[in-house]
């Protein structure tokens, strides 16, 4: 009796979990992260099955569940597609809570799949059970506790819906983490029965076809905020960091720039600093005159209109905060309340490349191509960024010391077209976006911004570079590369090409910029933390070419010399103390450029 029972179990495991499976691939996911563990069973062999016999999906396999969570989220977040993220029961689901964070507020489309025990089990001391359902709270777009599996027709059915729905659930505006928890009984190793019907659609269509429209506004509201601009002469365009990748939205926001006669301040992360689209609308030293006092007292925006999430630079978020009358258009299609300053005097819940190209056109009616007031302030705004662009240039190649903001400057000049540069939280994406300019060169940039963290860079930046068949630059400080040592596991079990430059200060160089760094008595055992790691034998242990770059030429050449492939770590040693000294000659250098725009103003 008992025998039979078993039979069915493993029977029916197979059945269910081979149409998800099945499902999942033909929703559109075609990768997943596995780590090991033995309640995942079922879901792990017949993922490596599909593998083995369709090819249509790929499995990484990595053995830390923190840095595979945040090697699926990097995944999804380089391509826009849903990536899963697998593990077995009890703490180990626990451990992708940080990724999911991330995902769900930097909207990422991750599906997640725990393994757990069946319900019998749990709260009775089993061991490896923790309470599982809903494990990621509010920071999960979307949950389902799976039923047990069974071979019934509509338990297949049900198996299909969720797979499909997972995706739709994940990829859908905005994009996030869904939950799916499957409680399994053992025998965990399923049992294939070829001559019973899976319940697949046809010509490997999925289960429930799921479609979404562009939001829009009717032709009306385009004309009024039309009307609305055109009483503004003096506005500006913000590029936060973008939610997703559409790479056809700089070209329309640029467009609409030159018709409106604004221009775009483009935080690097918004995918709008660098490509063909690239010209004098773009603005990228404001982080740098931006502090300087009189030229934000003296320049006032009449309006501003903002893509994408928070800019990184907080002389610009300090500059829009100073004044709280001017309206502020926020445009973002998520139906998120993306207003952190509380300044937003509209919130347009609108496809943001749909409205760019909308508004345009409207003003093509509109506006009048002779429009002194708006020439003018387009143009103090570009010599404004050309002589800041220059003083930042000058000033840091006449410093003899290593610096780290020319890390960047460098890397500007050294990236191939379509290369990736990510950019760790901290210190290095704040000097991402003072110090690499703009240029015609497609250049694309990625960081973990959702939540602003320093864990599990270097995982999500291999797994971007997984998927690319480009160029990836990783730069990262040195706490932030020891807190995810173990992501250089992946690099080395799938052969992934990669470049990371660890900007090493010894530790928390931030911090010397905050004003802890006043208070110098327990700074370095609280804010500093100097910790006097050897990153080379980390290098080693992972099978990576390692380089101490002493100065310039050799970071050039090692750099050039990392693209033709392999696990590469340029280490810059730089010193916290300086480093501060250095940021504040170059501020202080643009700041005595600007008089000879203030002066021209009337």
């Amino acid at each position: 009796m008992s025998g039979g029972l078993t039979m069915k179990t493993e029977y029916a495991t197979y059945l269910y979990v081979t149409a998800f499976v099945d499902e999942l691939v033909r929703a559109g996911l075609h990768n997943v992260v596995i780590c090991p563990g033995s309640r995942s069973t079922p879901l792990a062999m017949i993922f490596a099955q599909r593998q083995a016999t369709k090819a249509d999906i790929h499995i990484w396999m990595h053995a830390d569940e923190r840095s595979a969570a945040f090697f699926a989220l990097g995944m999804a977040k380089a391509s826009g597609n849903a990536v899963a993220v697998v593990c077995t029961s009890g703490t180990a689901a626990a451990n992708f809570l940080p990724a999911v964070v991330e995902a769900y507020y930097s909207r990422v489309p991750l599906v997640v799949l725990t393994a757990d025990r069946p319900p019998e089990l749990r709260d009775i001391g089993a061991p490896q059970t923790i309470d599982q359902l809903r494990l990621f709270g509010t920071h999960a777009k979307w949950f389902a506790e799976m039923a047990l599996p069974e071979g019934t027709t509509d338990l297949l059915r049900y198996a299909r819906v969720m797979a499909n729905r997972s995706v739709a659930e994940a990829t859908s505006v905005p994009a996030g983490p869904v939950h799916l928890n499957f409680p399994l009984r053992e025998p965990l190793v399923p049992i294939p029965v070829d001559e019973l019907p899976l319940l697949p659609r046809q010509d490997d269509q999925p289960y429930t076809q799921v479609e979404t429209g562009t939001h829009q506004f009717d032709a009306q509201t385009v004309e009024r905020l039309s009307r609305e601009l055109l009483q503004h002469p003096h506005g500006l365009i913000i590029c936060g960091s973008a939610y997703r990748h559409d790479p056809e939205f700089p070209a329309a926001v640029s467009e609409l720039a030159k018709a409106l006669r604004y221009p775009i301040l483009a935080d690097p992360l918004s995918g709008v600093r660098c490509g063909d689209h690239a010209d004098d609308a773009i603005i990228d030293a404001y982080d740098a005159f931006l502090r300087d006092a009189t030229f934000v007292e003296r320049i006032v925006p009449d309006v501003v209109i903002r893509f994408g999430a928070a800019v990184t630079s907080k002389p610009l978020t300090q500059y829009l905060q100073r004044y709280p009358d001017v309206p502020q258009y926020i445009v973002d299609d998520g139906g998120k309340w993306n207003d952190p300053s509380l300044r937003a005097s509209h919130m347009l819940r609108v496809d943001e490349r749909w409205l760019c190209e909308a508004l345009t056109q409207q003003l093509m009616t509109d506006m009048d191509d002779h429009d002194a007031a708006r020439s003018a302030w387009f143009a103090l705004w570009r010599e404004t960024d050309r002589l800041a662009r220059m003083a930042i240039t000058d000033t840091i190649n006449a410093f003899e010391a290593t610096f780290e903001g020319r890390v960047y400057a460098e890397l500007s000049a050294l990236m191939p077209a379509q290369g990736v540069i990510f950019a760790s939280s901290s210190m290095p994406v704040r000097d991402l976006d003072t110090f690499f300019p703009a240029q015609p060169r497609p250049i694309r940039f990625l960081a973990n911004r959702g939540a602003n963290g320093i864990d599990g860079v270097v995982s999500s930046a291999l797994g971007a570079s997984a998927i690319s068949d480009t160029p990836m630059v990783l730069v990262i400080g040195d706490l932030g590369f020891f807190h995810d040592l173990n992501g250089l596991l992946a690099a080395k079990l799938h052969q992934i090409r990669a470049t990371i430059v660890i900007v090493n200060n010894d530790g928390g160089g931030i911090f010397s910029f905050l004003p802890q760094a006043a208070h110098p008595e327990h700074f370095e055992q609280l804010f500093g933390t100097p910790h006097g790691l050897d990153f080379r034998h980390a290098a080693a242990m992972y099978g990576a070419t390692y380089l101490l770059a002493e100065h310039w030429e050799s970071f050039r050449d090692a750099i050039q010399r990392s693209f033709s492939g392999g696990l590469n770590i340029i280490e810059v040693r730089t010193n916290r103390q300086t480093n501060v000294t250095f940021h504040r000659q170059v501020w202080a250098a643009v700041s005595a450029v600007l008089p000879a725009v203030l002066e021209q103003i009337t």
